[in-house]
């Protein structure tokens, strides 16, 4: 399965009926192994279906993840921020990430999740790949952001 937004999520955001804050450094970050087949169509949150099972902990990687406050390094936070980024276009980003003193194997997927708002799912990180950590798990973003969202054209 490929990385992306939860549709179901952002359908939500976009209806007003989710009042999701993706500037929030309490959304957390889960890890889980190549067991699991998210469906980023109908997938919804963390801890529900797929997500309820096959999550990665270890030393320093607590189950149900670390939050975005604690994510970086010298555990400070990461500071997400969504804004527009040019003509019809909002980015989604943040400070690289850099947990100390984590030890934990298998890691095949990244969850970014809204923990104060019912778990909801924000986006997925497939690694193409089992992956261990044996002392700092670091994620670098993209320079260009964690996503960007296009909302022009179409005819």
């Amino acid at each position: 399965m490929p990385s992306g937004l939860y549709v179901p999520t952002m359908v939500g955001v976009l209806r007003q009926d989710i009042a999701l804050d993706l500037d929030s450094t309490a959304h957390k970050i889960a890890l889980f192994n190549g067991s699991i087949a998210p469906n980023l169509n109908t997938d919804t949150a963390y801890g529900v279906g797929t997500y309820a099972s096959n999550e990665v902990t270890g030393t320093g990687w607590p189950s149900g993840g670390v939050a975005l406050s604690a994510a970086a390094a010298g555990g400070t936070s990461t500071a997400p921020t969504f804004g527009p980024a040019g003509a019809g276009v909002a980015v989604y980003d943040m400070g690289n990430v850099a947990v100390s003193g984590v030890t934990a194997t298998g890691i095949h997927y990244l969850q970014l999740y809204a923990d104060a708002l019912a778990n909801q799912g924000i986006l997925l990180i497939d690694l193409g790949g089992d992956y261990p950590v044996d002392g700092v798990l670091r994620v670098l973003w993209r320079e260009t952001g964690v996503f960007t969202w296009a909302m022009g054209g179409g005819s």
